[in-house]
């Protein structure tokens, strides 16, 4: 990561700085030696023909030069007003445009106080110089580093200008800071205190760009800015083990910041006890961002949960712990968020990087407790979605327990009997039409769910979601399973984040489910002929080839 900063750094040096300077001062070269050369020839005294064009180039007379460099000096000074002016309205507009923040940054910059200083050094240069020319002694030496300062001076203008603009481009802002945070833990044997305000500072100006962008409605800066936060927390997780101990203490200068302020003491010792108040500082920023998106950038919203999600499976590669209850914990957070806006599309979205994050659980989890956990949340926010009208949300979640069990008893893992009943609990029974349709959603995840227990020898499960289902109306498990042979497709008709068709199975599947349904004594057999998938025009279609085939009857 070093070397490849070192090469970056090389290369933009080379490009802003080397190649505008030395092509200014080749054209200056071509253009002054040109014309003087023309000059020399045709136009020179007959008594300085003992002169080359270099000497005489460099041929001063007291009187023309004390004036020649007072003029140099009224020259750098306008440039340095000029510069100056250009810099402080760029600064001030990109500091509106984005954060505030970018004034600190930018004045923090050395290579500011570097081109800003020559500048003052060769104006004041320039004039010292001009007061020491007498009739009777021409400091020549001082006289030509003046002119080359002065003519370097002009040199730097252009490139300065590309490097403001290039500094003030969102995405190096964005690098910058980063490389702060990341500096923040390198050299903790001074002081632990400097280094956590430097993290804790480089955070919160990540999340003031992302919360900015956001609400201006660029989303390539805020993505990059909040990707920036993923990448400063997976890296700090994994050299967290070789801080000291006194970094995870929440110290004066920590518990003044307001996010800690608003936190009780308990909780306060918790974070500290669990050596995580960056996991919490992050994670929280990411929540603010979160609720400032949530009303008009769904977009914004889906990204931070996939960021949360790889930053939950990187701490899950890092043997998980408290920083992984912490993860799922902000993912509820963006859940009940999300329900008490009504966002269904963004909790949609949001229950596919929550369920791909509790596949990676499910798959490592030893112990089972942060599973059935996890199956709790899933199985509450989806009745609080019922009971706010939401259903689609409710039949999300359904699926995505239902792949859940899936892949537990896929991988011999000792989570499926936890999953499935939790999906079993979500359902109850509908008292109108809109929650008749959530309450057969739920039903036909339970179904398909059963039918790959028994493509797998797991009859047993099969069997409680029967029982689960024996009370159910007979004509309602009937259009259920006719619906569910009715889908062909495993590709859903539009364009959708999972892109697959909730209800589509295989023909194995199929057959087992004209199985499952033999367990009812009530319901009849089905007759599998082949129809559209449903639908508006496909069931009109169906309804066509139905009577055409009753009247070839007749």
């Amino acid at each position: 990561g070093s070397a490849l900063g070192s090469d970056q750094g090389l290369i933009r040096l080379h490009r802003i700085w080397v190649k505008p300077v030395l092509a200014l001062a080749a054209a200056t070269a071509l253009f002054l030696f040109a014309s003087f050369l023309c000059d020399w020839y045709f136009y020179r005294p007959p008594h300085l023909d003992h002169l080359g064009p270099v000497e005489l180039l460099f041929h001063y007379e007291a009187e023309t030069l004390q004036n020649a460099l007072g003029n140099l000096a009224q020259t750098v000074a306008a440039v340095l007003g000029i510069v100056c002016t250009v810099v402080a309205i760029v600064v001030q507009l990109a500091a509106t445009r984005y954060t505030p923040r970018v004034t600190d940054l930018f004045f923090k910059e050395k290579t500011n106080f570097l081109v800003l200083g020559f500048f003052v050094v060769a104006c004041v240069s320039a004039i010292w110089v001009s007061l020491a020319v007498n009739g009777d002694f021409v400091p020549r030496v001082s006289v030509i580093v003046s002119v080359l300062a002065v003519t370097l001076s002009l040199f730097l203008m252009v490139p300065y200008f590309v490097f403001v603009f290039d500094f003030l481009d969102p995405e190096n802002i964005i690098s910058r800071i980063q490389v702060q945070a990341f500096e923040a833990t390198a050299n903790l044997d001074r002081d632990v205190t400097d280094g956590q305000q430097q993290l804790l500072n480089s955070v919160e100006q990540l999340a003031d760009l992302a919360i900015t962008a956001t609400v201006q409605q660029d989303k390539i800066i805020s993505a990059r800015a909040v990707d920036a936060l993923r990448v400063l927390l997976v890296r700090y997780t994994k050299a967290k083990q070789r801080l000291p101990s006194s970094w995870f203490d929440i110290g004066p200068s920590l518990a003044e910041n307001p996010d800690f302020q608003a936190m009780n003491m308990d909780a306060v010792q918790d974070l500290v006890s669990e050596r995580m108040w960056v996991e919490w500082k992050v994670l929280r920023q990411y929540q603010t961002i979160y609720n400032e998106a949530l009303a008009s950038n769904p977009d914004m919203n889906y990204l931070i949960a996939i960021n949360t999600r790889y930053l939950g499976e990187a701490i899950l590669a890092g043997g998980g712990g408290p920083a992984l209850r912490l993860v799922i914990k902000f993912f509820n957070t963006y859940m009940r968020a999300t329900l008490n806006k009504r966002q269904v599309r963004t909790a949609y979205n949001i229950l596919n990087q929550y369920r791909q994050l509790t596949e990676a659980i499910v798959l490592t989890d030893a112990g089972g407790k942060l599973t059935e956990d996890v199956a709790g949340y899933l199985r509450y926010y989806g009745q609080v979605a019922h009971g706010m009208g939401l259903g689609f949300v409710t039949e999300t979640i359904a699926y995505d327990l239902a792949a859940l069990c899936e892949i537990a008893h896929r991988d011999r893992s000792h989570a499926p009997a936890l999953l499935l009943a939790a999906l079993l609990d979500l359902d109850k029974e509908a008292e109108d039409e809109a929650e008749e349709a959530t309450l057969r959603g739920v039903r036909k995840a339970q179904v398909r769910l059963a039918t790959y227990y028994m493509c797998n020898g797991a009859d047993e499960l099969a069997r409680r979601i029967f029982g689960d289902m024996e009370d159910e109306k007979p004509s309602r498990l009937v259009s259920i399973r006719d619906e569910l042979l009715r889908v062909t497709s495993k590709d859903f008709w539009e364009v959708i984040d999972r892109g697959a068709n909730f209800d589509y199975m295989d023909d194995s599947r199929k057959d087992k489910l004209d199985v499952f349904f033999t367990w009812f004594p009530e319901i009849p057999a089905s007759r599998k002929s082949a129809r559209l998938p449903r639908g508006p025009l496909s069931d009109k279609l169906n309804r066509t080839s139905e009577r055409l085939q009753q009247a070839d009857q007749r």
